[in-house]
Order: structure tokens, then C-alpha cells, then sequence
């Protein structure tokens, strides 16, 4: 299971913390709000049972009461109902079985015993509050007051907190968001300065007085990338020099050797096969040093045109004698890219010549361009790379079994990773498969692009 990112673990935590928050408040703010709302309506409802109780009790003194008519009497409105227990017989305003059998029958033996009780219970699906006052040995009076609106009260009151509650947990996830967002800010920066330094821009820095709690971080960064491009130009610079000291010597062997080739008929086999391997090894030797300097090169940032890549790679066609009639432009394909045309064309350069030495030759060489990156592929119909070796021969320095297994492996072994660290200057990558139908299929993807 893919783990969720810090930004929203952040915001689920902080919606979670507003929800469980809001939810004890509104649960604690509805338990308190339902007490005291029932307490107070428990002390009406017995003063008001006390007072019909003593008018009750003043109608029945006399010699013949009418005990209904005095029940009548009563201001009960439509929320209470008098009942009266008279000489073990219920007396009512209407005949109403309902509101006498709801009456508990511990209610009626304490109330009969002289004390005067309450008790809430259920009648006709609905909560009531039955109130239970002693007029004498023989006589019990009972108010059944109707809770239906104190529910209803209930139910809207749990709403609105319900409600409440997840208009706070939504609120705790918009603020995680907002704080996760501003507060990982600095992180975004430094994300993206290290993505700058990656494609060769070492430039990029922090800027220690964006966030004053962040200044040892952005210092130590900035230290951090002044001694890597350092390192890196020191790096550079001495492969360079190297190349350019060797390049003197390199001319004069070649030129040497030219002598020696033009003289081959005056010289006998073994001297001449020798003779040969020497100037081979110079070729090799100048193809090794030209790759060392542009290697050295490479760590910089793609300088981007508006080139025709096209014609681009028919050029690199020519150049090696090869159709550009495999040359092929995807379908709806614009022929000019914003590309750094030089590292381009080494890049098509080096992939042909990969080909022909390692390949037996290209098959087809395709550029497409989907918008957001362009892709080169380069095929051919050699025996194609081992799964192994395919991401070692686009190490640097690495000629390795990967040469080997192609070809004759007379190449420099930086071919490759010339194309990979173009690549990665356009914020791109190199990968190699197999090519349907045989033989191996390089592919150059290089963000952006488009002019």
C-alpha cells in the first residue's frame, strides 16, 4: 500500500484532531444543554402538577364533587393530562386508556404511600414525564406532560452541533492544508534548487532570509552546493586539461603514423600489420580525448534553440554515410524543437554510431513529441543488450560487458554516456529495450522541447 505524502498526513491530522475536538465540545455542549433543559422542564412540570393538585383538592372538598367536571377545570393546556385515582378508580377529562396504564406501577405505590414522585416513560411511541402528587389516603393525582417538543428541541439542538462538528473538521483540513503548504514552502525550495543542480545549473541557491528558523538549513545547503560545483569544475577543468595537453602528442603520433601508412608497400607484413594497430589505437586514442573534453562539457546547462531536428538528424545520417531515409518524423510532430543543438546532435551522432559498430547498422531513427517531452529512438538489428547491462552502458566511464556483447568493442566507452548526460541536461533520461522483431531500441527523452 503506497504511503500517503507528509502534506496530506498533515492535513488528515489536523482534520482529525478538529473533528475529535468538535465532537467532544458538541457532545459535551449537547449532554449539558440536555440536562439543563430537562432539569428545568422536570421543576415546571412539578410546580404546575403541585398547583393543579391543590385546585384538584379544593374541588374534591366538598359533599358531592364532580370529579371530571373538576379535572376540566383545569389549565392544562394541550401538553399535560390530569388523572386522578379515586378510591382505586381512574378519572380522566376523556376516556384515554393509554395515559393511565402508562403510568408505572412503583410510581403509583410511592406516590400512594404519600410522597410525591416523577418518573419519565413512553406512551404512544412518545417520551412523557409523569408527575405524581398525594391529595390523601384515598385520592393520587397524576400529570402526563408531553416531552415531544423538548425531543424535537433535542434532535434540532444535535443537528446544528452534528452540523458544527463537521464544519470544524472541514475547517481543520483547509487550515492543515493552507499551514502544510506555507509551512513546507522551504522544502518546495530546496526541492527545487536540487532539481536545478541535477540538470547542471549550479547556480541555483537558497536564500537564508526567506525564513529565519530555515537560515542553517539554506547556509548549509548553499556550502554544500558551493563545494560540489567546486569539486565539479575542478573535476572538469583537469579533464580538460588533460585532454587538450594530450591532443599535442595525439597530432604528431597521427601524422607519424600517416608516414608509416603511406610507406606500407615498402615495408614488410609483420611491419606494416603493426603498423596499422598503431595507427588504430591513434584514432581510438584522438576519439577517446575529443570525447574526454566534451564530457567535461557536458555538466553544463542545455543551451536551448529553436532547431530542425529533422534535419538535424539527417545530417547525422550523412555524416556517417547512412539513408536519411530512416529518418522519420511521428505523425502531427512539429519538425522544430527547442532543443541545445549541439548536444543533440552528439546525441544522434553517438546513437548512430553505436548502431553501425555494435548494431549492424540502424533500422530506423524516429522523433515525437508529445507536448510535454520529446523522444528520440534510435533502432537497429544487432543482437541487442543484455537486461544486465542496460543501465550500466549509460554509467560514465563505463565501457564494460555492455561494448563487449555488441560488437568489437573498439569504441571509447563514453559514447553512451555522452547521450545520457545530454539527456540529463534537458531534465531527461536514456533507457534501452528490445526492439520488436530483433536487435535493440535506444530512447532519449528530453523535457520540454516545444517553441
Amino acid at each position: 500500500m503506497r504511503r500517503l505524502g507528509l502534506r496530506t498526513r498533515v492535513t488528515v491530522a489536523f482534520a482529525v484532531g478538529a473533528l475529535l475536538l468538535s465532537a467532544s465540545m458538541a457532545l459535551v455542549s449537547y449532554e449539558l444543554t440536555r440536562r439543563s433543559l430537562i432539569g428545568e422542564r422536570e421543576r415546571t412540570a412539578l410546580r404546575a402538577a403541585y398547583f393543579d393538585a391543590a385546585v384538584v383538592r379544593a374541588g374534591l372538598d366538598t359533599d358531592t364533587p364532580d370529579v371530571v367536571e373538576v379535572l376540566r377545570s383545569l389549565d392544562t393546556g394541550g401538553s399535560r393530562r390530569p388523572v386522578l385515582n379515586l378510591d382505586g378508580e381512574w378519572y380522566a377529562r376523556t376516556a384515554d386508556p393509554d395515559t393511565t396504564t402508562a403510568i408505572p406501577a412503583e410510581l403509583r405505590d410511592v406516590v400512594a404511600a404519600g410522597r410525591p414522585a416523577l418518573q419519565r416513560v413512553r406512551v404512544n411511541g412518545q417520551t412523557a414525564l409523569v408527575v405524581g402528587v398525594p391529595l390523601s389516603a384515598t385520592a393520587t393525582y397524576f400529570e402526563v406532560n408531553s416531552l415531544l417538543e423538548l425531543e424535537q428541541t433535542f434532535q434540532v439542538l444535535a443537528l446544528a452541533l452534528t452540523s458544527v462538528a463537521i464544519v470544524v473538521a472541514g475547517s481543520g483540513a483547509a487550515l492543515g492544508s493552507y499551514a502544510t503548504r506555507h509551512g513546507l514552502r522551504p522544502l518546495t525550495a530546496v526541492a527545487d534548487a536540487a532539481e536545478k543542480i541535477a540538470a547542471g545549473d549550479f547556480t541555483a541557491r537558497l536564500d537564508p532570509a526567506v525564513d529565519p528558523d530555515l537560515t542553517r538549513l539554506s547556509s548549509s545547503f548553499n556550502q554544500m552546493v558551493d563545494r560540489l560545483a567546486h569539486r565539479i569544475e575542478r573535476d572538469r577543468r583537469f579533464a580538460a586539461d588533460v585532454s587538450h595537453e594530450l591532443r599535442s602528442p595525439l597530432q604528431t603520433l597521427a601524422a607519424a603514423a600517416s608516414v608509416l601508412a603511406r610507406r606500407r608497400e615498402h615495408q614488410d607484413e609483420r611491419t606494416a600489420l603493426a603498423a596499422g594497430l598503431v595507427a588504430d589505437e591513434i584514432d581510438r586514442f584522438q576519439r577517446l580525448v575529443n570525447d574526454l573534453i566534451d564530457l567535461a562539457r557536458s555538466d553544463q546547462p542545455a543551451d536551448r534553440a529553436s532547431v530542425d531536428v529533422a534535419a538535424l538528424a539527417c545530417d547525422a545520417c550523412h555524416a556517417l554515410d547512412l539513408p536519411d531515409s530512416i529518418v522519420h518524423l511521428a505523425p502531427a510532430t512539429p519538425a522544430t524543437w527547442r532543443i541545445d543543438r549541439r548536444r543533440v546532435a552528439q546525441i544522434l551522432a553517438n546513437l548512430l554510431d553505436n548502431a553501425v559498430t555494435y548494431g549492424g547498422g540502424p533500422t530506423s531513427v524516429l522523433l515525437t513529441h508529445d507536448g510535454s517531452a520529446a523522444v528520440i529512438e534510435v533502432d537497429d538489428e544487432g543482437p541487442g543488450v543484455p537486461v544486465e547491462d542496460r543501465e550500466m552502458i549509460f554509467e560514465r566511464f563505463v565501457r564494460g560487458r555492455a561494448a563487449h556483447t555488441r560488437g568489437a568493442g573498439d569504441g571509447t566507452g563514453l559514447g553512451l554516456a555522452l547521450v545520457a548526460q545530454h539527456a540529463a541536461a534537458h531534465n531527461g533520461h536514456v533507457t534501452v529495450a528490445d526492439r520488436p522483431g530483433g536487435g535493440a531500441r535506444f530512447r532519449v527523452t528530453l523535457m520540454g522541447g516545444l517553441t
